[in-house]
């Protein structure tokens, strides 16, 4: 850049100023004489604020760099003339935006699990740490930690209608029940040999699931904490349960690399899922508006032996696995509509878009990914969104908002468009 005759005199004088604001005598009067600069004291700090303000211009490039980048993107996916307030904007809200809203941080250990509160603004979190916190999540804030388990929590679950108890399951082989009205733990249950992996409420909250490393999976009453039934099918570590949104069917993934759809008032599973080749960790059923996505699916070719089951509603089922894969399976079929590949580690937690559009992935190789459920393919991809592992995620059933924990022990809020 050439500078004229002017510039370069203030710009000598900001330079002469700051030696001697610097006590850099010697080198003052010797700059002094080279540039023929004369003292003008309007410049004592002229060069600190010219430096400060070029520091700040270039961060806000770097974020306007950044939102542009993000608007091309969604314009690519949205397509030409297309905006959030559309009358399908419904469908399209659902993409993660960087930068995060909130980091949350305070645990000591990996964050195991997060759950959205069904009706206040907050969110809790377990991690193996022993503790469970409660975070603001629009405030970001802390707000208390909850503690009585003796190892590392590994899931938490929100009654889903009035949030009024949180269920929490830890290594420690016990299942605890706190209030959220005096955030005190009302029921401790045991009846597991081994660590507990999961916990899950029922839609009507009156009964829990629970998996556990004894490769059983448990069915409790909440209002009394007695064990009602036990269901075994898997030969080795029950890592999750899942439950459909009428409460008569649930799965299980596990470490034997199967995924076993069961009805709750049977003792033996309906559908044994095999396909993977390594242990699956997740496994989570389509809500409402995914069925009817995955029903109008570009890859979903509807079977000879579907149409003979067509009195019963359909189901799908997603599941994640070490193998790095995600798998979309017909339950009462058994059949793998499709195996979504893309994660470079293993897979460790899936979540549906509310709207139906979209399923939410997060993995080992620290990114977390959209798909598209019509077509299969992979819409948007977060990378190095944490430092380390992502180990699970969760979607806010009121607002666009998705949560992330991992070994790096941090919580993120991100919006979604």
């Amino acid at each position: 850049m050439i500078l004229t005759n002017k510039e370069r005199e203030k710009l000598h004088k900001a330079i002469y100023s700051y030696l001697l604001s610097q006590n850099f005598t010697t080198s003052a009067q010797a700059f002094m004489q080279d540039a023929s600069v004369t003292e003008d004291p309007s410049s004592s700090d002229l060069l600190e604020k010219k430096w400060s303000s070029v520091v700040r211009l270039q961060q806000k490039v770097m974020s306007l760099q950044s939102e542009l980048d993000q608007l091309k993107e969604e314009m690519v996916f949205y397509g030409p003339g297309k905006k959030i307030s559309d009358s399908n904007s419904n469908k399209l809200v659902g993409l993660p935006r960087v930068p995060e809203k909130h980091t949350l941080t305070g645990h000591r250990e990996p964050v195991t699990c997060v759950a959205f509160h069904p009706v206040y603004s907050v969110i809790a979190s377990s991690s193996e740490d022993a503790s469970i916190r409660i975070w603001d999540y629009e405030s970001g804030s802390h707000e208390r930690s909850l503690k009585g388990h003796t190892a590392a929590v590994n899931c938490v679950a929100f009654e889903p209608n009035s949030g009024n108890l949180l269920a929490s399951c830890a290594a420690d082989l016990t299942i605890k029940l706190w209030s959220f009205d005096s955030f005190e733990c009302t029921k401790t249950l045991h009846g597991h040999d081994h660590n507990v992996s999961c916990v899950q409420f029922f839609p009507a909250g009156d009964f829990l699931l629970s998996c556990s490393r004894d490769t059983s999976v448990k069915m409790w009453e909440v209002s009394t904490g007695f064990c009602v039934k036990t269901f075994q099918g898997h030969t080795d570590w029950a890592r999750q349960v899942a439950i459909n949104s009428s409460g008569n069917y649930f799965a299980s993934c596990s470490n034997d690399e199967t995924i076993l759809v069961w009805a709750v008032d049977a003792q033996n599973p309906l559908q044994t899922l095999a396909g993977h080749s390594h242990v699956v960790e997740s496994v989570c059923f389509a809500n409402q508006n995914a069925t009817a996505s995955l029903l109008e699916a570009d890859f979903r070719h509807k079977t000879e032996e579907e149409k003979m089951n067509s009195a019963r509603a359909p189901e799908f089922i997603v599941t994640g696995s070490r193998d790095k894969t995600i798998r979309i399976w017909e339950a009462w079929t058994g059949n793998c509509l499709i195996v979504l590949r893309g994660h470079d580690n293993w897979v460790r937690k899936l979540a549906f878009h509310l709207g139906g559009s979209y399923l939410y992935s997060c993995s080992d190789d620290k990114s977390i990914r959209v798909w598209d459920l019509k077509t299969g393919g992979c819409s948007k991809k977060l990378l190095d969104v944490h430092g380390h592992f992502v180990l699970c995620l969760a979607v806010n059933p009121r607002y666009p908002l998705l949560a992330s924990g991992s070994v790096d022990k941090t919580i993120k809020i991100w919006e979604c468009l």
